[in-house]
């Protein structure tokens, strides 16, 4: 059954795109994973290219660098599968001043110099020895 464009489809049948959300998760991941497969699809045939290359001309540099391009496809195929999608003219692009920088070992704060404080006035106090007394 054809439904006219009045009704929200387009003239093969399709529902017409109405909103600018992005494309849903599943579908990014689905075209990741598409791409991931389709560059480590060609590894295996250079491995077998490489050996039947090999085999005809018995020239090991033909092998050699069929096997040198093959080695960064998986480093490839990862970068590109992982990658996002491309930033839209209408996302905005912010910039955080300067990160907070959480130490190894978090302490409490204080000052780097800490003040001295004079000895109360009234002697020392309680308990207390001073270091000619010997008690």
């Amino acid at each position: 059954m054809k439904h006219g464009p009045e009704l929200g489809f387009d003239d093969d049948g399709q529902p017409v795109l109405i909103t600018a959300a992005a494309p849903s998760f599943e579908q990014q991941h689905r075209e990741r994973v598409r791409k991931y497969l389709t560059l480590m699809a060609f590894r295996v045939p250079a491995l077998i290219l490489a050996s039947i290359a090999y085999g005809l001309w018995h020239n090991g540099l033909i092998s050699l660098l069929i096997l040198v391009a093959s080695i960064p496809l998986p480093w490839m195929a990862v970068l590109i599968a992982n990658d996002r999608p491309p930033r839209t003219a209408e996302e905005p692009r912010r910039y955080e001043a300067a990160p907070t920088r959480t130490p190894l070992f978090p302490t409490g704060t204080r000052p780097a110099l800490e003040r001295r404080h004079p000895p109360e006035s009234g002697g020392e106090a309680a308990g207390e020895a001073s270091y000619g007394d010997i008690s």
